[in-house]
């Protein structure tokens, strides 16, 4: 399917000063001006920027005068701002509003930017004038740790090595460039290719609004009178909940669970096996046994073995637990009549079921009650009363979709913090899941930058003139993203290698999931969720009903996620000799077997479509984090609770102060201690989780 293309005005010349993206912006905040932003501006736009970079990187290995902080590490922090100002602007697009120019313009990229990257951090000028500049000792602290990083990173990649090792590690840093960009478009191909259209005969089960969104969603495929389930989450999850169609269900589930492994030409096996492979041999050259000791070594957790007790530890209690909801759905089911043995399709469905029958709760009557407008304010009324923050929506700001929206974001005192933009709404022109990510990075080192932060999600988009209602998922799934954001809009650092989100992937998840703790919260509820008809607030008895509802279901979820982790962990700790003969499909199943995975559940990302961990590999051996986060965020949020006030400003504070607003500036585990005065035991998610009793 080709995505909808960039609005296109009627002239501007593609290269040269004319170029949008090269020009001086005079937009409010100084924002992308994506009117006049085309797909062939990129090309050009990006080859000056490249150019550019390096000769501002040439200047400072080549510079005669003996190495200092400032003609080191500063002129590299000043260097490339062109660059991260055009990327930025691609990779937003590339991700929530693309088109088949972008995406063949992302293939021919990728290559070329992780080329670029490589050179400069292999680049024995530069490392020897990094390693004249000592340990940093006598340096201000944010400058120390700077220093630190770019140590730690050129080493990491490769500095030190001889030429051979390094023209072989550049050959794989490429190709590993090309294999993600492939992984994840062939993803957003199986996506965007794949729909159910069904009749008002086969809609049985699901909700009015659920009924509305899909026939929004036939109709923006050109499918008018149709109804649509998609392969975005929050179609298919709501469907797999709601659908009486057992055959229905089965077909939507299939699909979902199927991306990448087409058997065709998006298919990502080969793509798996030979990233598996190149990861591998990359980890040996740099002199570590496995792409996971590489990887984690510059984390929390240090070593894969420190990252499997973790998930060991919480494995036997869920798998207790998800199993005996098993049970309960399949006597469910007998009692119904039914003569089949619960299968992955059923089980949201049954779960909903059997939610209500023990705490008298489903989704339907959850959702109207969540509208995004109203979750929207109460993600940034908790922001405010966190830590005074004020959130104005700006409709004088450029977006790149019509459904796109920006807020000004200022402090206690008034003051300009940043721009925010959410992008709320699934669409055939952008990638699924739900992230944060940035057009410009907060920075002090020449006057102050202000960020501008946004969020992807992708809610079922309503028939026009109904409100969007959020499940409780989709609700949490808001707060979580704008945890994010409020990392990247209240960093308050010099350097921006070390701004907003620059930090260790195990403990980037703390800001977010903490935040999900309020969205849940009842004086949050009681203040904002309200009836979309009747304005009426959500009822205490339901919100009671919510609270002892909240660890329902938490072992199906925690068997799902953590069956992930354990895989990429697997697939990740492999030698070389071992990489060279994986097979994505038996190794997957094999990983499975040992740990005693239930048939009737599936991992929450299939290696095929695992884009966490081969879009790229943001978080390649690191899926665990997501877990490693939520270990310290429980015990962070009863830091709040502890006093009584969930809150409470001198919580607040320290959270803003070590956390939200330190970046990269400090070791995690150090910044954690700050705010909390000591490091969390795996006690406190066990308990978040409801699964100590069955510990």
């Amino acid at each position: 399917m080709t995505a909808p293309t960039l609005p296109t005005p009627a002239t501007t010349p593609a290269g040269g000063a004319d170029n949008p993206l090269l020009a001086a912006w005079t937009t409010p905040f100084e924002a992308p001006p994506f009117a006049a932003i085309r797909p062939e501006h990129f090309e050009p736009a990006f080859d000056a920027a490249l150019a550019e970079h390096r000769a501002e990187i040439d200047r400072i290995a080549t510079d005669p005068a003996e190495p200092t902080f400032e003609n080191t590490i500063a002129a590299m922090e000043r260097s490339g701002r062109t660059l991260s100002r055009v990327s930025a602007v691609f990779h937003v697009l590339a991700g929530a509003h693309t088109n088949d120019a972008l995406l063949a313009l992302e293939r021919s990229l990728s290559p070329t930017l992780a080329a670029h990257a490589n050179a400069i951090r292999t680049d024995g000028r530069l490392w020897a004038r990094i390693t004249a500049l000592g340990d940093g000792h006598g340096l201000p602290p944010e400058d120390a740790r700077v220093l630190e990083r770019y140590r730690l990173t050129f080493r990491r990649s490769g500095a030190g090595l001889d030429a051979a090792a390094k023209a072989r590690l550049a050959e794989i840093t490429t190709r590993l460039a090309t294999l993600g960009t492939t992984f994840s478009q062939n993803v957003l191909a199986d996506e965007q290719s794949w729909v159910l259209l069904l009749d008002e005969a086969d809609l049985a089960g699901l909700s009015a609004s659920a009924r509305e969104e899909a026939k929004a969603a036939a109709a923006e495929r050109g499918h008018a009178g149709k109804y649509a389930v998609t392969l975005a989450r929050s179609s298919v999850e709501g469907f797999l909940r709601a659908a009486e169609r057992r055959d229905l269900r089965e077909q939507a589930f299939r699909a979902w669970a199927a991306r990448g492994e087409s058997g065709g030409p998006t298919d990502n096996i080969a793509v798996i096996a030979e990233t598996v492979r190149l990861r591998a041999e990359r980890a040996r050259l740099l002199g570590y046994d496995s792409f996971a000791a590489f990887r984690l070594e510059d984390a929390m957790a240090k070593t894969p073995e420190a990252v499997r007790t973790l998930l060991d530890r919480v494995w036997t209690p869920a798998r207790a637990r998800a199993l005996a909801d098993r049970d309960a759905m399949q006597e469910m089911i007998r009692q119904e009549g039914g003569n089949f043995p619960l299968a992955a399709w059923d089980w949201r469905f049954y779960a909903e079921k059997l939610r209500k029958a023990r705490y008298g709760i489903d989704e339907d009557e959850v959702r109207p009650y969540l509208p995004l407008e109203r979750m929207i304010a109460a993600a940034f009324d908790t922001a405010t009363r966190l830590f005074g923050l004020g959130f104005a929506e700006r409709t004088d700001v450029p977006v790149w979709h019509p459904d796109v929206r920006a807020w000004e974001v200022t402090g206690p005192a008034g003051q300009k913090v940043g721009l925010f933009f959410g992008d709320y709404f699934a669409r055939s022109s952008k990638r699924s899941g739900a992230w944060m990510t940035s057009l410009r990075k907060q920075e002090k080192l020449d006057g102050a930058v202000l960020p501008l932060i946004v969020n992807v999600m992708n809610f079922a988009k309503p028939a026009p003139g109904e409100p969007a209602l959020l499940s409780f998922d989709d609700a949490r799934t808001l707060f979580h993203e704008f945890g994010h954001a409020l990392h990247g809009l209240l960093s308050d650092v010099t350097w921006p290698t070390i701004s907003g989100t620059s930090v260790a992937t195990d403990f980037v998840e703390l800001p977010s999931q903490l935040y999900e703790h309020w969205m849940e919260h009842p004086s949050v509820l009681k203040g904002f969720a309200r009836h979309a008809a009747t304005g009426e607030p959500m009822p205490d008895d339901l919100i009671a009903r919510l609270a002892r509802a909240r660890t329902f279901g938490q072992g199906f979820a925690t068997v799902e996620y953590v069956a992930s982790a354990l895989v990429d962990l697997d697939l990740h700790v492999l030698s070389p000799e071992q990489a060279e003969a994986v097979d994505p499909k038996a190794f997957e199943r094999a990983s499975l077997g040992r740990i005693g995975m239930p048939d009737e559940i599936v991992m929450r990302h299939r290696t095929p479509h695992f884009t966490h961990v081969f879009s790229g590999g943001g978080y390649a051996a690191a899926y665990y984090s997501y877990m490693w986060s939520e270990v310290l965020d429980a015990d962070a949020f009863a830091a709040f609770e502890e006093t009584g006030d969930v809150f409470d400003p001198g919580v607040a504070k320290r959270l803003k102060d070590f956390v939200y607003a330190a970046g990269g500036a400090r070791d995690p585990a150090d910044a954690y201690v700050a705010f909390r005065g000591r490091l969390p035991e795996v006690d406190a998610l066990l308990k978040k989780r409801g699964l100590v009793e069955a510990a």
